[in-house]
């Protein structure tokens, strides 16, 4: 008996499925305008923790596709294991490393975070020179609709904080003026992590705020993000990256928290015991060197004036220095008249167990306390310093630590909105 016809049919049946796998929809397809050069690759990039997501060189490549002369591309080999999955588009020219994200200008950002949901394949059009800023998805869903969203906060603030902005960093005044313009760009991604009830999203901006992983300038943001994720998705591995993330012996002492009651060496030698000098309404606790031009700016321009007019109403200044050398810090503060407060410092530099207790790294840093030492406030300087003072000190409510919180969100509101 011939097996002849088995082996016909057995053909027509691979011919048959290949026909329609390939007429099947890719995955993922698209097509980039603006093409000038032939050797550009799109690539697929998955992040394999937290930590990769919008990382450079950490995420795995997981494939690439060779777009063509019409500048159409698309993947079809996308991994099928996971339901819903965050991966990230790269656009670069061949030979530059697929998984390298720029995140210094958001302009010319050449990456997008996207959710792939098995079964529910994604058409994009976007231009290669400004990949993510015209990064579009037919008939987009719910969850990747979030994402255009917070991509389109992130384009925003980026044009109204930082784009075309150059400061001269030498002075004080200006390197302050790019930190304040630094976090408020910050803020408008936090709010939308805040307000977002799409976990993925969420961590996008919540790595979006920092792609280096440094959260010491916003670590409430990072707590309120685990607290929150947790009571919805504790199992989720990205969720619970987050939470180790936000422990506190990896954060700053956080608003919130009673300050420690540390006992600090002083330049008059005798030694201090904080709890014993707090102010009977209010306490900046400032962070400062001789060798810290924007320190010695709000020493003069700040701190000085606030401490004339408010000493005698209840505030109080301790100042702890990041010095090495006794002679250069008994200059600096006599010279910006400092020495009106308390001056300490353990005289170790940037190792001081100080800033070890408290896990700070940076300064300028002020932590503003209540009467009872609990931090109300931090890092506010300038005039939002001498505002939330005045703000404070004025009130007619009664200070304590139940009224202090609410006080202070009062204060702070308009110098955060500006």
């Amino acid at each position: 008996m011939s097996k002849t016809p088995i082996k016909i049919i057995t053909c027509l049946l691979v011919i048959g499925f290949n026909l329609i796998a390939c007429n099947a929809p890719a995955d993922i397809s698209g097509r980039l305008e603006g093409i000038e050069r032939e050797d550009i690759k799109v690539y697929l990039i998955e992040p394999e923790t937290l930590q990769q997501v919008a990382a450079s060189y950490l995420g795995k490549v997981i494939d690439s596709a060779v777009v063509d002369t019409d500048g159409s591309f698309e993947f079809r080999n996308v991994p099928k294991n996971k339901e819903t999955v965050l991966l990230e588009l790269a656009v670069q020219p061949t030979g530059k490393a697929g998984n390298y994200l720029q995140n210094d200008d958001s302009n010319r950002a050449n990456y997008m975070p996207i959710v792939l949901k098995s079964g529910e394949p994604l058409h994009i059009i976007a231009r290669v020179d400004e990949f993510q800023k015209s990064f579009k998805i037919e008939n987009p869903s719910e969850i990747n609709n979030a994402l255009l969203d917070l991509r389109d906060i992130k384009a925003k603030a980026y044009q109204t904080y930082l784009a075309e902005k150059y400061w001269q960093v030498e002075e004080g005044n200006e390197l302050m003026e790019k930190e304040h313009a630094i976090l408020q760009y910050k803020t408008a991604l936090m709010n939308f992590a805040d307000t977002t009830q799409h976990l993925l999203p969420a961590l996008v901006a919540t790595r979006w705020v920092s792609p280096e992983n440094d959260y010491e300038r916003v670590p409430e943001f990072l707590v309120n993000q685990c607290e929150k994720w947790n009571k919805k998705q504790s199992n989720n591995p990205w969720v619970q990256q987050l939470c180790t993330l936000s422990e506190p012996e990896n954060l700053p002492v956080l608003i919130g928290d009673e300050f420690p009651n540390l006992i600090l060496p002083m330049l008059t030698q005798e030694t201090l015991h904080l709890k014993e000098v707090l102010g009977k309404k209010l306490t900046i606790i400032d962070l400062w060197a001789s060798w810290c031009a924007p320190c010695r700016l709000e020493n003069r321009k700040v701190l000085v004036p606030l401490w004339d007019e408010y000493h005698e109403q209840g505030l109080q200044i301790v100042a702890y220095a990041l010095e090495s050398d006794e002679a250069s810090w008994k200059a600096a503060a006599e010279r910006d008249g400092a020495d009106r407060w308390y001056q300490t410092s353990d005289l170790q530099g940037d190792d001081a167990p100080f800033l070890k207790k408290i896990r700070v790294r940076t300064i300028p840093a002020n932590f503003i306390l209540d009467e009872n030492g609990v931090i109300i406030a931090k890092n506010i300087h300038g005039e939002d310093l001498m505002d939330l003072v005045k703000i404070i000190l004025k009130s007619n409510k009664q200070f304590t630590q139940k009224t202090s919180q609410t006080i202070y969100m009062e204060a702070i509101s308009p110098i955060v909105n500006n």
